[in-house]
């Protein structure tokens, strides 16, 4: 399966990691896990670095509006940090525009190594309490 997600629910951090062509259905399902295990509020890693996908514009602006429907009244929202090639960004800056809420941190990093320092530095981990080890 080219999306891979991974929920560390005790660390509070929700991992997604693209590795081929990714289709919608699979992000749909993706999104659904993110719901059921009630991690909206927790750190996101979308790392798309190794990804590709053949879905039109309109199948990523329906996964936009929904991600977007998400974040409707009182929810937690955690960070977000998402990984992309420079050659990917045209294809989901729109869905990315409409996930910059401003009641949540947000940022988008060429390297999935820089996102995960973003998401572990202090500030971050102070608005997301993890347990302590």
């Amino acid at each position: 399966m080219p999306l891979l997600w991974n929920i560390q629910s005790e660390a509070r951090f929700f991992e997604v990691i693209c590795e081929g062509d990714v289709e919608a259905h699979e992000v749909h399902a993706m999104l659904d896990a993110l719901l059921e295990s009630r991690a909206l509020g927790h750190r996101k890693l979308f790392d798309g670095t190794r990804g590709e996908t053949r879905m039109g514009a309109m199948e990523i602006i329906d996964i936009g509006v929904r991600m977007r429907s998400l974040h409707k009244g009182d929810v937690e929202l955690g960070p977000l940090a998402v990984a992309i090639a420079d050659d990917k960004y045209a294809l989901i800056g729109r869905v990315l525009g409409m996930l910059a809420a401003p009641r949540r941190p947000m940022r988008i990093f060429k390297t999935a190594k820089q996102a995960h320092r973003w998401l572990n530095s202090p500030a971050i981990l102070a608005s997301v309490p993890v347990p302590q080890s």
